[in-house]
């Protein structure tokens, strides 16, 4: 039955080396490894995994294509696991872009580029990523369905919205998060605790945050890697300063109740919101050709 369905899950936090392939794939196949061993059946990694984040123009020199024989090595590993990890795809006429890549059974079961590319504090992905163009999400066998968004994707509430008309039952939330990076008083720590307990308590959905830890080109990235249950409730936390493999079990069950209880999915009225899209699209002089009529 649908409500008796449970899903182990885990979260590899870890300190990527900048730039090295080699040396971060072997790492990835250690905690793919150790979660085969605990039993785990989704695997996630914090955004840009495979590559360190603070690439800049390096990024050409790390960019690979989905089908490259080194993910294909990691799929091997654990076919029978879901792994979602990051790094960065050269896509069509040479556009690179921060990718999250869902292995399974061997193969690519699901690729997210991420949407909103942040430049701003210390940010600037925008300056040399290519943005992604779609929300769309992937099963890992009924009634589980996935939706990864990549860090300050989550920060645009309606790409999380979106996610969820698209039905997911799970968010999972690879991000790359340092203490100073949005600058002034803002604190990261606890501005991603806010977000990820704030949609899994309104959408009644299970989040998993991926963020890494470690220090590069000055950057102090904080970990605090999370696996929140349906309610906004912590299932698993992991320490701001180490490396380790958190793990938890899912249970849909849990998720059936914080839906009935708040129907915020049921509740979204999408007919209402894309009139009103229009609408705005029309008051504020967009031509006729460019909504879509």
């Amino acid at each position: 039955m649908l409500q008796d369905s449970q899903l182990a899950v885990a979260v590899a936090q870890f300190a990527p080396q900048l730039g090295d392939l080699r040396a971060n794939a072997e790492r990835h196949g250690h905690f793919i490894r150790e979660a085969q061993r605990a039993g785990v059946e989704l695997l996630l990694f914090p955004e840009l995994s495979l590559t360190g984040y603070q690439l800049a123009g390096d990024i050409i020199q790390v960019a690979l294509d989905r089908y490259d024989p080194l993910l294909r090595t990691l799929a091997d590993i654990a076919p029978e696991m879901t792994v979602v990890l990051g790094f960065v795809e050269e896509g069509p006429a040479a556009q690179f872009y921060n990718a999250a890549i869902a292995l399974h059974g061997g193969r690519v079961a699901f690729l997210h580029h991420k949407l909103n590319l942040p430049a701003y504090g210390n940010l600037e992905e925008a300056k040399w990523f290519a943005s992604g163009s779609f929300i769309e999400t992937f099963g890992t066998g009924r009634p589980w369905r996935v939706a990864t968004l990549i860090c300050a994707d989550l920060w645009n509430p309606a790409l999380v919205h979106l996610a969820m008309v698209h039905g997911a039952t799970l968010l999972l939330a690879p991000i790359n998060s340092a203490l100073d990076a949005v600058g002034g008083e803002f604190s990261n720590p606890q501005g991603w605790d806010r977000t990820v307990r704030f949609y899994a308590m309104m959408y009644g959905m299970p989040v998993l945050m991926a963020n890494r830890v470690g220090e590069e080109r000055g950057a102090r990235f904080w970990g605090g890697s999370k696996i929140i249950g349906p309610t906004g409730e912590t299932l698993a936390e992991a320490d701001h300063d180490r490396e380790c493999l958190l793990t938890a079990t899912l249970d849909y069950g849990a998720i059936r109740q914080a839906r009935f209880h708040l129907p915020t999915l049921r509740d979204a009225n999408l007919d209402l919101v894309n009139r009103e899209i229009r609408r705005l699209a029309a008051k504020v002089g967009v031509p006729a050709f460019l909504r879509d009529e």
